[in-house]
């Protein structure tokens, strides 16, 4: 039986969520590298469907270069079926370094605050969609409630066949905007906040923006979703995924399809997770990072979003903290495999020593965040900005990108999960 690829590279914990969703499912799977793609992977051994998960798309793109961007084509314009989200979403548009599955492209940013949306947010489904129909369940409803975690947006282009599945409209009870939670806000803050300061921060600029799309390209299909169908605990969210695979997995070779033998992706309590792989340097590097998530919480940088996310006050890397700590977190309770054994036991003493000194900075970047808030009213320049900017540069790279001790941790524990893995 043919299984779906997920393409691992640049997905870190976006990668980790889309593997719980399949492994919960029971469906099969392996995962895979834009180097084998670019090898010719999906022509020798295609696969019922190529599921890419967020992360940068950039990057994504970079990693299958352009003999894997040839070969994604290939394998969709031949049949096959494309399921991305956000990053993977944004890599299957239109653009400089995208796929071109779809026409449409992704729409710039007016104010850089409507990317720092997340949660949950009620949704629309198309009235046009007579040729993707089949790919919304009757079950869903008439507005489902699906995640978001810090979206980009299409750029919609008319004159074409894609065909949106769903809009936003309204935020759940758990929408945040950056580290505001707007259930807390009382009646007419926006309002307030727009007359005397002259800030939009209300998520009106969302309502009608497609966030689910499909198309076709030659003999193959495409779904693209900005919304995050395979978050745990979201049951209209993964209930569409598992009607979405059921459904772009049919072909003449599979005319069932792949069936989910269960549609709920359980909650993930990364917290609590249980050690399995007891490697003392596995679980010192875990302590490390419950030392860190601890120091963040009880100085007010960190706070719990979800059982899976540590949520950051703005200006914070907490995206690029939760991307190691799940990380850590998924190989201490994964059964060891040989190949993650034997490059574990080559690496982890760099590992280690490169973690003891990022675990160091870190503790000092983030208490130097907190004493620049503590004085920022009387003393705002005791700490300056610049000098933050540096401490965090030196420890993360540069804004917007990748860096530092941080990359290369995050290289070496990726590796890690990939080895720990199915790969074939």
């Amino acid at each position: 039986m043919s299984s779906i690829y997920i393409l691992w590279d640049e997905s870190h914990i976006w990668g980790l969520l889309v593997w719980r969703a399949i492994e919960a499912m029971q469906l099969p799977y392996r995962i895979v590298r834009g180097e084998e793609i670019s090898q010719g992977l999906l022509s020798c051994k295609p696969p019922a469907l190529l599921l890419v998960p967020g992360g940068n798309a950039r990057l994504k793109s970079d990693a299958l270069g352009d003999a894997g961007l040839d070969a994604v084509r290939a394998y969709v314009n031949s049949g096959g079926s494309y399921l991305g989200f956000c990053g993977g979403a944004g890599l299957g548009l239109t653009s400089a370094d995208g796929l071109g599955l779809c026409p449409w492209g992704r729409a710039k940013f007016t104010d850089r605050m409507q990317h720092f949306v997340s949660g949950h947010i009620h949704t629309s489904i198309g009235t046009d969609i007579s040729k993707a129909g089949h790919l919304v369940p009757d079950t869903l409803g008439d507005s489902p409630l699906v995640p978001v975690w810090w979206p980009a947006r299409f750029a919609p282009e008319e004159g074409t066949d894609v065909e949106v599945l769903a809009s936003y409209t309204t935020p759940g009870e758990d929408f945040w905007i950056a580290d505001l939670p707007l259930g807390t806000l009382p009646p007419g803050t926006f309002n307030d906040w727009e007359a005397l300061y002259d800030i939009k921060l209300r998520p009106t600029f969302l309502t009608g923006q497609p966030c689910v799309l499909s198309g076709t390209y030659g003999k193959g299909r495409y779904v693209l979703s900005y919304t995050h169908l395979e978050t745990p605990d979201s049951p209209d969210a993964n209930r569409w995924l598992a009607h979405i695979i059921h459904e772009l997995t049919r072909s003449e070779a599979c005319p069932d399809g792949l069936s989910a033998a269960h549609s709920a992706v359980p909650p993930w309590d990364l917290e609590h997770a249980p050690t399995v792989w007891n490697d003392p340097a596995l679980v010192e590097a875990r302590e490390i990072f419950d030392d860190i998530v601890t120091i963040g919480k009880n100085h007010c940088l960190f706070f719990q979003r979800n059982a899976w996310l540590i949520g950051w006050r703005a200006g914070i890397p907490g995206a690029n903290l939760n991307n190691l700590y799940s990380a850590i977190c998924s190989a201490v309770s994964s059964n060891p495999t040989e190949d993650a054994l034997a490059y574990w036991n080559e690496i982890s003493a760099t590992f280690l020593e490169k973690l003891r000194l990022f675990h160091e900075g870190v503790k000092g970047y983030l208490l130097a965040e907190r004493l620049a808030m503590t004085l920022s009213k009387t003393f705002p320049e005791t700490v300056s900005r610049e000098s933050l900017k540096n401490q965090r540069t030196a420890l993360f790279g540069p804004p917007m990108a990748s860096g530092g001790l941080y990359l290369d941790l995050l290289n070496i524990i990726d590796r890690v999960m990939y080895l720990l893995l199915p790969r074939q």
